[in-house]
């Protein structure tokens, strides 16, 4: 960066691999439930006389929010409430079946990105610890 010297240039934080997993799917989700969101407007499938246009809004706030839980999954709280989405959105099968099918893809990628992603991060730390107690000496 010009003008600024390496003391102050800001050091960025260390992600690990379950929280960089689960990010990129998470984000990756939200665009299809967006879609799912204009499925349901264009099937008029919300039930009770609702207006067909709510199905777009729901689809465009659900997928807003997993943009957000994106951000936080740094937390194990964070983690968990991508588990809540997944089921809420395993949820919305009642509406258009279909999207058991969605449901059911994303939930597994999100099962192996908290998972194996969490595994990985201890293997890591594992590594790292084992690297700084033998110097090659």
């Amino acid at each position: 960066m010009v003008g600024v010297s390496a003391a102050e240039a800001r050091v960025r934080r260390r992600r690990g691999a379950q929280e960089s997993l689960a990010q990129i799917v998470l984000v990756f989700e939200s665009v299809i439930v967006f879609l799912a969101g204009l499925v349901v407007y264009g099937l008029n499938a919300l039930p009770f006389g609702l207006a067909p246009w709510w199905g777009i809004v729901a689809g465009a706030v659900f997928a807003l929010l997993m943009v957000l839980a994106s951000g936080v999954v740094r937390w194990r709280w964070g983690i968990v409430v991508g588990w809540v989405m997944q089921v809420v959105l395993a949820l919305a099968a009642f509406l258009v079946p279909a999207i058991l099918i969605v449901a059911l893809i994303f939930g597994g990628m999100w099962a192996y990105a908290t998972i194996k992603g969490a595994a990985l991060d201890r293997r890591n730390a594992r590594l790292a610890a084992q690297e700084t107690l033998s110097n090659g000496d």
